[in-house]
């Protein structure tokens, strides 16, 4: 899901499984954030136009922004079991999983949490038309698409949590017809995880994943299979997230344009921290994050890597 389904919104703090919100009405947050990235992959549109070989490692490419992001939620009925929202999941961010979504949740009297959400853009960006073309330059185009989210947490009262998802992809303008290797898609992800006490301040996730990825070509079609853990810990007004994962994905057949089928290898490292009441200013905290990916493919050319690091302020209210 982080690869397919991301974009970078940037909060980070410990997930909570108490009631949705302090208080009925409106609450959120606001942060500025400084942030740089550097993606290293054939389908980056930042990187050169032109190659001239399927065998060629990709240049590595980076950026630098200030953004300015942030979320809302309206909390409501009784006991507050209900909540409209939207923005980013706490919980997502706190493991590298970056996500804009609109969504509602409710508190069921048996402890269960049911989150329901859309993710209006979170596929959208720019691709390659044909990023296998050699020896001319290649032209953009735009990926659209929608991703729809059931989250099941603390079921009946329990540790146990469900994420499930959806999601379709539509590449304008793809020229990759006839070689297996088209595009358009739809995906299916589950995770479930479970939430181990450590001690009152501490308590470790690890997650088991499983996406079906089902491409309009055989050859961008796969199964993949993962693992992540998450180690959570709260000492005074310092809040740290650390996260490993690592899937494998494997494809249904080879295109016409390599001899074999592709598999490939996904590392993911992630840390965030947090530190409130930044000078005393109360509502107020200094938040930083950095994340690494590192894909190994049999096949060249997509060989994948990246990295983000980012330093904020964020005030909640």
């Amino acid at each position: 899901m982080k690869k397919y389904l991301a974009l970078s919104v940037l909060f980070i703090t410990l997930p909570s499984y108490a009631q949705l919100a302090p208080q009925q009405g409106i609450s959120g947050e606001i942060s500025l954030n400084a942030v740089i990235t550097s993606s290293t992959s054939n389908f980056n549109t930042e990187g050169d136009a032109t190659i001239d070989s399927l065998a060629n490692e990709p240049e590595s490419e980076s950026e630098s922004l200030i953004a300015p992001l942030g979320s809302i939620a309206y909390t409501f009925g009784k006991q507050l079991r209900q909540q409209i929202y939207f923005g980013t999941s706490r919980e997502d961010i706190a493991v590298g999983t970056l996500a804009m979504e609109l969504g509602y949740k409710h508190e069921l009297s048996s402890g269960t949490v049911v989150d329901v959400s859309f993710l209006p853009t979170v596929i959208s960006g720019e691709t390659w038309q044909n990023p296998y073309q050699l020896n001319t330059a290649r032209r953009e185009t735009d990926i659209t698409g929608n991703a729809y989210r059931l989250k099941l947490e603390s079921i009946s009262g329990s540790s146990f949590s469900l994420d499930l998802a959806y999601a379709t992809t539509d590449v304008e303008d793809d020229l990759n017809a006839g070689t297996g290797l088209a595009r358009d898609a739809e995906s299916y992800y589950a995770k479930g995880g479970y939430r181990f006490i450590v001690s009152p301040t501490s308590f470790l996730i690890p997650s088991v994943i499983y996406i079906q990825h089902d491409a309009d070509g055989s050859a961008n079609s796969f199964d993949s299979y993962g693992t992540d853990i998450s180690w959570f810990n709260i000492l005074g007004k310092h809040s740290l997230v650390l996260t490993a994962g690592y899937a494998r994905r494997d494809y249904d057949s080879a295109s016409t344009l390599f001899t074999k089928a592709r598999s490939d290898d996904e590392l993911s490292l992630f840390a965030a921290y947090e530190y409130r009441d930044v000078m005393g200013w109360k509502d107020w905290s200094f938040i930083s994050f950095v994340g690494y990916g590192d894909t190994q493919s049999n096949l060249t050319f997509y060989g994948e890597s990246s990295y983000l690091l980012a330093v904020g302020l964020n005030y909640k209210f």
